[in-house]
């Protein structure tokens, strides 16, 4: 569902269609808004989306494992939303460049991140888990909302640049309630910067439901800041390769920001340190394990006869590889000196920090050990 930029339109509750290309059984369905953006997908394309999605659950499930483990002080599940991080990053180019929050582990394999890159942060051993500049993808945001503006202040700069290239940032439902981010459509809209909202409306910012953090979709209120929006199925993720395309399209051709809004949910805890079944009922998990993004795209290939045992087995295979991977990263990552929490904090030394040195590595030398 698109939303016109029309001030005159239906108000938001009149558009609560939500856009899909594939139905959770499967079946190919004509969409008049999408289908224009998947003319030259062929079913090769389709089973590379599904590898990335196979591949992307297994990383996930191994940094929730190694968090269970001791092995990361912290993960945050992307279960469940896979097809809404793949599908809007592969319609990227390499030289877009992307600012997500700290759950989009889709987008981060989707740009090329390697094995250590999931866990460093994670596990405490790097500031940036990678260089921002070797994948074009700035560093996981914590702070909620905080890479909106982030990501307009940089496309700002593509237009100064002359560059046909985007910024895209992702953010959940809750952060859709932040001042940040609606501070970073205004700047958006009125400079008409070539940036792309993805809001990956998961249903839950912690415990909160999406009902308490808007009584309309959240697509309806892109256009109040003069910035188009379409609401898509976000478990569908050939829909959410239409959207992205139909997004970036837009803003690389000069008319500004585009906002998409996928819907889907949070499978499992906000991150490992929540307990969802405090706040969520099982029948609401039951509904949407029948809507599992991999589970409607496997049932399409299947039909097409694209996806066979075998061809399943080999991706599970390497889906296996990866998650070895990651773990054998996380388990031979050098512990690093604890005073190097400094360095870096600041472009040049100054007095403040130093003394902040010295009064930690004081602390540390009560320790066995000391401040090595």
């Amino acid at each position: 569902m698109v939303y016109a930029l029309n001030p005159s339109a239906e108000p938001a509750t009149a558009c609560t269609d939500i856009s899909q290309v594939l139905t959770p059984d499967g079946v190919r369905v004509e969409n008049g808004e999408l289908d224009a953006h998947l003319t030259s997908l062929t079913n090769d394309d389709v089973l590379a989306l599904y590898r990335d999605m196979v591949i992307v659950r297994r990383i996930d499930k191994e940094g929730f494992s190694l968090q269970r483990q001791g092995q990361l002080g912290l993960w945050a599940p992307c279960l469940g939303q896979e097809a809404a991080q793949i599908g809007t990053a592969r319609a990227l180019r390499d030289s877009d460049f992307v600012f997500p929050s700290y759950r989009e582990t889709g987008v981060i394999y989707a740009r090329g991140a390697e094995d250590r890159d999931y866990v460093g942060t994670w596990r405490g051993e790097t500031n940036s888990t990678y260089d921002p500049y070797r994948i074009n993808t700035a560093t996981m945001q914590i702070i909620i909302g905080a890479q909106t503006l982030h990501a307009v202040g940089y496309a700002m700069g593509i237009t100064a640049d002359g560059a046909d290239d985007v910024a895209v940032t992702y953010f959940g439902d809750g952060a859709s309630s932040q001042g940040d981010v609606n501070e970073a459509m205004v700047f958006a809209s009125s400079f008409k910067a070539p940036v792309v909202f993805v809001c990956q409306n998961n249903q839950w910012a912690i415990s909160e439901p999406v009902r308490v953090q808007s009584e309309f979709p959240i697509a309806g209120r892109a256009p109040a800041f003069g910035i188009p929006s379409m609401r898509v199925d976000g478990n569908d993720v050939l829909a959410c390769l239409a959207a992205m395309r139909w997004a970036t399209e837009h803003a690389r051709s000069g008319h500004g920001p585009a906002f998409i809004e996928a819907v889907t949910y949070r499978m499992g805890p906000h991150t490992t340190s929540d307990d969802p079944t405090r706040y969520r009922e099982d029948a609401e998990l039951e509904t949407w394990r029948q809507r599992d993004p991999l589970d409607r795209v496997e049932k399409y290939l299947r039909a097409a006869g694209a996806l066979t045992d075998d061809v399943a087995a080999e991706i599970a295979a390497e889906a296996d590889r990866v998650g070895a991977a990651v773990r054998e990263a996380a388990l031979t990552m050098p512990n690093r000196a604890p005073l190097e929490v400094f360095d870096h904090a600041y472009a040049t030394p100054h007095t403040g920090i130093e003394a902040e040195r010295r009064a930690y590595a004081a602390y540390l030398a009560q320790f066995e050990g000391g401040a090595s």
